[in-house]
């Protein structure tokens, strides 16, 4: 039987991270330069929410590591952790001004003393309500360790829900506004959003009833939706196909919808998250389903975007010598993609004998190689060089003897959206096919691959072909979308994004791909209103995903097997057994 245990030594070495990573936002200016942005309008404030967080975060941690499911241990860690953190960050405000920090830390000024002090003059009475604050949220993040499983997933889900939707308010109004202009009640917004949302954030009220709200949804799929599953999986054949059909009927009709509900700006973002979706699917073939770690993916998107600018542009830069072809979207669209998949297979060759590190240095190479041809005079004549390639033609639609040209994100969404339902699908079907199976074979090892009869040769060759193909099928959208494209459109970065996408969301996943891409590609994008402190926020959630998460949001059923291989807790025999 376990025993309750408490490791204070443990405990005091969180509660000091959480303490340090507190003075590490107050100095950076995250703790002042939100305050006036609200979670929760009047209430509870975008900066003094990051303190509440930083603490939840840490008390859960500390309560994980040291109790064994007893609320008395969760709470005398939770009072500890959050005593410590905030009088370290208490400290820093007593210290600020006598050592005049601000000459080192410009950030430490009057105003973060202000701020967490709730301007009382009294400074030490000030930064009472503070540590309050903090152990409470501590105690509450161990408390919630040790609630049962279903209450644990319930509560966090109510608070995520509140956070995530008072953070990002003013695209959620957007969506709200959209909506009821759909259905054609404009009008009855805008009482609703006043009733939900102040002026920045949440209203008290809104945001009550979306904990509550969400606290349901959240105990409902829990607790019945494991049951949901065994049903429909009792059902006949004919009636699971019924229901996937309508199913896909459904998502078709609100893909069809949802550029009207998201607006521009959102839609913008998601045309962007499908095009990295798509080269996700291709690199995914790559690397998680052949094993073959490739950095220089980046390559086949560039092919596949020059091709398509020198195939249609119009307006070639004076320094060019190239004739301008004057092609239009649809009959370059499959030279652009038949270049990617040649220079595909072109990579292929010299690397057939490589794996691993020595693979990746080799792709690495190959893609900067692309980028620096680009931007070299040598190629100048012949692409443009530095001065890229403009006046590349949209795509057109035939319709009644003319031609409707998709120009905005509303009309291109479609295209980028089909294009990427139609890699999905040929991986799906490429998955399970005896050359998915052949991948999967050689990536698990590919001498035991070879010996069962596989020829390696032709597995990688059809591998790096189809990634490269779906590269550059994403490069000509990309290019056509812009109308322009340029050498440093196509550094190492792109590369390290996609990979980074198919990592976040499951190697080998096909959902993970899509919700990688949303994750990876979409949030840096809705966090744009924090300005330089967006890839901050980010950076330490993509941390405390892949510590909580390291398999993805999505992962493969194989994937999730190998990474919790020693999950499984033997059962304890019973008395009969013994």
């Amino acid at each position: 039987m376990k025993t309750q245990t408490f490791d204070f030594k443990s405990v005091l070495k969180t509660s000091l991270l959480a303490g340090g990573i507190l003075i590490y936002l107050a100095l950076v200016g995250l703790l002042t330069a939100f305050l006036d942005r609200d979670i929760i309008y009047k209430t509870l404030s975008l900066s003094f929410a990051l303190v509440l967080i930083n603490n939840f975060v840490f008390g859960y941690i500390a309560a994980q590591h040291n109790s064994e499911h007893k609320w008395g241990t969760a709470i005398g860690i939770g009072v500890i952790l959050g005593i410590v953190s905030t009088a370290m960050l208490s400290v820093l405000v007593l210290i600020s001004e006598p050592l005049n920090m601000r000459e080192m830390f410009v950030n430490a000024s009057p105003t973060l003393v202000k701020a967490l002090t709730f301007e009382n003059e009294n400074i030490v009475q000030g930064l009472l309500p503070l540590v309050l604050m903090g152990t409470a949220s501590s105690v509450l993040g161990a408390v919630t360790f040790v609630l049962p499983p279903l209450w644990r997933k319930v509560l966090l889900a109510a608070l995520i829900a509140v956070l995530a939707i008072g953070t990002l308010e003013e695209l959620v109004s957007d969506v709200v506004t959209n909506i009821f202009k759909l259905f054609g009640n404009k009008r009855a917004a805008k009482p609703a959003l006043k009733f939900f949302f102040g002026r920045k954030g949440w209203s008290v009220n809104g945001a009550i009833i979306m904990f509550v709200a969400a606290a349901v949804g959240s105990y409902l799929w829990n607790w019945r939706g494991s049951v949901v599953k065994e049903k429909i999986g009792a059902l006949p054949k004919t009636a699971q196909r019924n229901l996937r059909i309508g199913t896909l009927i459904f998502l078709f009709a609100v893909a069809i919808f949802l550029p009207n509900i998201l607006g521009g700006y959102l839609s913008e973002i998601l045309v962007t998250v499908a095009i990295f979706t798509l080269m996700g699917f291709g690199l995914n073939i790559v690397v998680g389903f052949a094993g073959l770690l490739d950095l220089g993916y980046v390559a086949f998107f560039a092919i596949g975007a020059y091709t398509m600018g020198v195939l249609t542009s119009t307006q070639l830069s004076q320094t060019t010598e190239l004739v301008s072809f004057g092609w239009n979207f649809w009959a370059a669209l499959p030279i652009a993609v038949g270049m990617a998949v040649l220079w595909g297979i072109l990579l292929g060759v010299p690397v057939l004998r490589m794996r691993g590190d020595y693979l990746a240095i080799v792709t690495l190479g190959f893609g900067e190689i692309i980028r620096v041809l680009a931007l070299s005079n040598f190629l100048q004549p012949k692409i443009g060089g530095a001065q890229g390639i403009l006046g590349i033609a949209k795509p057109t639609i035939p319709w009644f003897g003319g031609a409707i040209v998709l120009k905005s994100s509303l009309e291109l969404y479609y295209l980028v959206v089909v294009a990427a339902a139609l890699a999905a699908f040929v991986s799906w079907r490429l998955r399970d096919s005896r050359a998915g199976r052949s991948w999967m074979a050689m990536r698990e090892d590919e001498d035991v691959a070879e010996a069962m009869g596989i020829n390696l040769i032709k597995t990688k060759l059809l591998a790096f072909a189809t990634g490269a193909g779906f590269s550059g099928l994403a490069g000509a959208i990309f290019a056509a979308k812009l109308t322009s494209i340029y050498p440093h459109s196509f550094n190492l970065l792109i590369s390290i994004n996609v990979l980074s996408l198919i990592i976040v969301g499951g190697v080998g996943s096909l959902p993970g791909v899509v919700v990688g891409g949303l994750v990876l590609v979409g949030l840096p994008e809705l966090l744009r209103e924090f300005s330089e402190f967006r890839m901050l926020i980010f950076g330490a959630l993509l941390v405390t995903m892949m510590l909580v998460k390291p398999e993805g949001f999505w992962p493969a059923a194989t994937q999730k097997r190998e990474l919790h291989a020693g999950d499984e807790v033997e059962p304890t025999p019973t008395p009969e057994a013994a």
